[in-house]
């Protein structure tokens, strides 16, 4: 069994993001991490939150 660390986890998706590309989180707890982060870094993202999970998409790219 592996164990995923939250706070890299969520790095790598908010690279993604920087990127261009849409993330995912399944868990309230890895969504605020990377809402927390987005916010830090000023990054314009729509957030869609759904009930199976949150979705983070770039509308422009830095």
């Amino acid at each position: 069994m592996k164990v995923l660390n939250s706070k890299k986890l969520a790095q790598e998706k908010l690279d993604s993001i920087k990127k261009g590309f849409s993330a995912y989180a399944e868990t309230p707890e890895l969504a605020n991490l990377i809402k927390k982060e987005i916010q830090n870094q000023q990054l314009d993202v729509y957030e869609d939150a759904t009930e199976f999970g949150f979705w983070f998409i770039p509308t422009r790219i830095k």
